[in-house]
């Protein structure tokens, strides 16, 4: 029986043996798995992530950390990052607490919300003291896309201050990625530094450094000291991109060769530029003209190039011109061609991250702004799951049994109502619209036509909704007392004043 070309052939087991015409259409479809000339530098064999870390993690971070202290285009990737992920306010905390009849407990919310943001400032936040809430946010962030992980240290006690909480920022590279070992009980490993269960179930994160001389968790083995810290008190955060990955990789991983190439091909044209400016050339002497120099003498010999300046050659001495042309055109092209693959690896539009936009259309700008976005969306959620979720668990239970939630009466809510108390929601960063006239448009026609809440419009817009109704109530509140008009105050607020109301009537 024949099929796509190919002949099945019943034997002691069953084989499948192909013809001239089954290996064309093999050739055609599985190219890439062809063995040959054009491919013999291609692997065969796929690796597990383990290998991967253990032979690029090192030097990719720190490969990565140079470029981000001497490349711009590396150091605008890592400003996108911060600024798009976190943003200038951070990824806000809104409380959801609510009455036993399942209302809004607004007092509840206030009081929650505002316990938070003291808990955010650097003093209580950072065990520290350096950075805020925001800050180490934002700190997070731009590790994770540099080093491609980043490690914060639960303090509990008194160490931690008021609310006996904060956190420690690490240096991911303490934990290092070649400690292992495989002869713990209970079927316990330690691989690229954390401990794990027989399952794969983080139990412990191992670091090296000066911190282990003074822990009473310090250990030495194999003639390094090591400090043994249980995973609940570590926050690990890093993209998962490989079955099986235990550390994380810089998000420019693939794009380094690339960003380093750029660099130096930069500095390359900008030497020569500056050669071909100054006009320089070789001195040559005619055959049995020259004058007569020892080894040291000819090293020495020069003539130095300078504006304007008409040198007098020696007897017998002729000027061989060197006048170098590049870069005349073909750089610009090149650095482009490079950028545009730096981006689409790193996530980002082209034009953003260059700052080239003379070649871009609305359409074109449009579309790559709402495919960053949503990769700066998923972002989020990544550091929502990782690393705010873990924060809140942490420090509500513990401000709300320290008594530390106070109401605007100054009174403490109730631990026993932490059921009501702890729904919350995390609001990230949002957008200008890109076209905000049609983008309004819309959002408007979704609100009318009922595919969207007010609520979901205000969230998109990175706003809470409690807090812009209250601010709008608290400001017709404000202009009602001060008398001005119904109908100025509802055409201040965009809609058409009514024919109903006391004062319209009266006018009539």
């Amino acid at each position: 029986m024949r099929l796509f070309g190919f002949e099945l052939v019943r034997a002691k087991e069953p084989q499948l043996r192909v013809g001239i015409h089954g290996r064309r259409v093999a050739r055609t479809l599985f190219g890439s798995g062809e063995s040959n000339r054009l491919t013999g530098d291609w692997p065969t064999q796929p690796v597990p992530a383990e290998w991967i870390i253990y032979r690029y993690q090192r030097t990719l971070v720190a490969r990565s950390r140079e470029q981000a202290h001497n490349n711009d285009y590396m150091r605008a990737y890592l400003r996108l990052q911060r600024q798009n992920i976190v943003g200038a306010t951070g990824i806000l905390f809104q409380s959801q607490a609510s009455t036993e009849s399942g209302q809004a407990d607004a007092k509840a919310r206030r009081a929650i919300e505002k316990a938070f943001a003291d808990w955010g400032r650097r003093e209580n936040c950072d065990v520290a003291g350096k950075l805020s809430w925001r800050a180490l946010q934002a700190a997070c962030v731009e590790t994770a896309a540099r080093d491609g992980e980043y490690f914060l240290r639960l303090v509990f006690g008194r160490q931690a201050g008021k609310y006996a909480f904060a956190l420690q920022f690490l240096d991911p590279q303490r934990c290092p990625v070649d400690f292992d070992r495989v002869d713990l009980s209970d079927g316990r490993f330690i691989r690229h530094g954390v401990e794990f269960t027989a399952q794969g179930r983080p139990l412990a994160y191992h670091f090296a450094g000066s911190t282990a001389e003074h822990s009473t968790l310090a250990y030495s083995y194999g003639g390094k000291s090591y400090i043994r810290v249980p995973a609940d008190e570590i926050i690990h955060g890093f993209i998962t991109e490989l079955p099986g990955q235990k550390r994380g990789l810089p998000w420019l991983a693939t794009g380094l060769f690339r960003a380093k190439q750029m660099s130096a091909m930069e500095d390359a044209a900008i030497v020569n530029a500056r050669i071909g400016a100054a006009k320089m050339g070789f001195i040559e002497f005619e055959a049995g003209s020259g004058p007569e120099f020892s080894d040291e003498e000819l090293e020495e010999f020069e003539i130095d190039a300078e504006a304007g300046a008409f040198p007098v050659l020696p007897d017998g001495a002729k000027l061989n011109k060197f006048d170098p042309m590049y870069p005349s055109g073909e750089l610009s092209p090149f650095m482009k061609l490079m950028l545009r693959g730096l981006a689409a690896g790193g996530g980002v539009a082209y034009e953003n991250l260059s700052q080239d936009r003379e070649s871009v259309n609305y359409t074109s700008i449009r579309h790559g702004t709402l495919d960053e976005r949503e990769t700066y969306k998923e972002r989020q959620e990544w550091l929502i799951e990782e690393l705010c979720e873990r924060v809140y668990e942490s420090w509500f239970p513990r401000a709300l049994l320290g008594r530390l939630i106070l109401t605007d009466s100054g009174s403490a809510l109730e631990p026993n109502k932490i059921e009501r108390y702890w729904p919350h929601k995390w609001q990230p960063r949002r957008w200008d619209w890109v076209d905000p006239k049609a983008d309004m448009a819309a959002a408007e026609s979704s609100k009318n036509n009922l595919l969207a809440s007010p609520s979901q419009l205000i969230r998109e817009r990175g706003k809470d909704p409690d807090q812009v109704w209250t601010e709008f109530g608290e400001d017709i509140a404000a202009m009602r007392a001060k008398g001005i008009p119904e109908e100025f105050i509802q055409a201040s607020l965009g809609q058409i004043p009514s024919t109903n109301t006391p004062e319209v009537k009266e006018a009539e």
